[in-house]
């Protein structure tokens, strides 16, 4: 009888423990908060460069006119998405060239939701750089400030603000890759040089967005990116704002870019087969146009010699002491200059060098 009432009482025991246990491990448990604190530095600022440079960036959607064959209404059909930016107080937004190409209309969308239809004021397919306009009758987005691209390094930090894949007012971040890039647009047409290459993720709809300095200065136009898939793989390129300094206020002024020029008639292939023919590296000159800059200089264009044998005129080799070993590279350092200029171009002559001086004119 005695083992039997221990039996129970232990059994009791038994329950009472696992109840406890049960309750314990069910009840609430009461959790403490931690306070965030204060945010580093470089996240606040961070914080304010976006803060501030938001209200300068765009959205820009396009789109193309089209009949219907039936009912011979017009139709607004759309096109595609980029970014771009306030340049000044008139109105004047910045963008590439391809984010607008083809396109019958363009929409800009501001930072506080107002739609305004713009127009296109000039365009340099070469520099991948357009101009358009829009009415804003009050509150006017302020201009993205501006700074300089010479004087860049690779590591420095830089900041993207655009709309990728339509998300708008989007912000990455990343350093300065690697400088003076070049790349040919995937249209064809002459090589863009001078290329910025940033690590800042750049994706379809950032193109024509501002990049940044750390002080929120335009250090250039965010353009392309170098990716199988289409999407940003950490090398995207901009174009330098030195050169949008060059390119942004002709398209302004004359609707056009003026490009500097010697006056002369120089080809890719042709200047190819030469260097093999010849065996030297530099810039041939083919013609020499009628009272052309170049003409006045003095340059010299292929002849025959008194037995017949083709002689190669002047060989341009350097440009203010800047090589040039190929027709691209020559127009892009031309491109460095304005109409009015005065360049001295390192020449071969008959075995010979010289130097030449030449007052820049307007090209095409």
């Amino acid at each position: 009888m005695r083992t039997s009432r221990l039996a129970v009482v232990s059994t009791l025991l038994l329950l009472f423990a696992a109840a406890t246990s049960w309750s314990a491990a069910t009840a609430p448990v009461e959790r403490t908060v931690t306070p965030r604190g204060d945010l580093l530095p470089e996240e606040k600022a961070t914080i304010a460069l976006f803060e501030h440079a938001r209200a300068s960036v765009v959205f820009i959607s396009t789109a193309d006119l089209v009949r219907d064959v039936f009912s011979r209404n017009i139709e607004e059909i759309p096109r595609g998405t980029g970014s771009g930016f306030i340049w000044d107080d008139a109105g004047h937004v910045v963008t590439n060239y391809h984010v607008i190409e083809g396109a019958s209309t363009a929409t800009v969308k501001l930072a506080d939701g107002r739609d305004y239809q713009a127009t296109l004021v000039g365009a340099s397919p070469s520099h991948d750089i357009a101009v358009l306009r829009i009415a804003i009758d009050f509150k006017r987005p302020p201009p993205v400030p501006i700074g300089t691209s010479g004087d860049l390094r690779v590591g420095q930090q830089v900041y993207a603000i655009g709309n990728p894949f339509g998300l708008d007012w989007t912000l990455t971040t990343g350093i300065v890759s690697a400088l003076d890039r070049s790349l040919a647009p995937e249209n064809g047409g002459r090589q863009i040089e001078h290329l910025i290459q940033t690590d800042a993720a750049i994706n379809p709809g950032n193109s024509g967005g501002p990049l940044l300095d750390s002080a929120g200065r335009l250090i250039g136009i965010n353009a392309s990116i170098l990716s199988p898939s289409g999407a940003s793989a950490g090398i995207g390129f901009a174009i330098p704002v030195d050169t949008v300094m060059r390119v942004v206020p002709q398209l302004i002024r004359y609707g056009k870019y003026r490009r500097p020029a010697l006056g002369m008639q120089i080809d890719e292939s042709m200047n190819l087969r030469l260097q093999e023919a010849f065996g030297q590296a530099g810039v041939y000159v083919l013609r020499l146009g009628h009272g052309s800059a170049a003409a006045k200089a003095g340059l010299r264009a292929p002849h025959r010699d008194s037995e017949g044998r083709l002689v190669p005129g002047d060989i341009v080799v350097a440009i203010d002491g800047k090589k040039v070993d190929s027709v691209s590279r020559f127009l892009a350092r031309l491109d460095d200059y304005q109409v009015g200029d005065t360049v001295t171009l390192d020449i071969l002559r008959d075995g010979k060098s010289i130097k030449v001086p030449v007052t820049l004119e307007t090209g095409d």
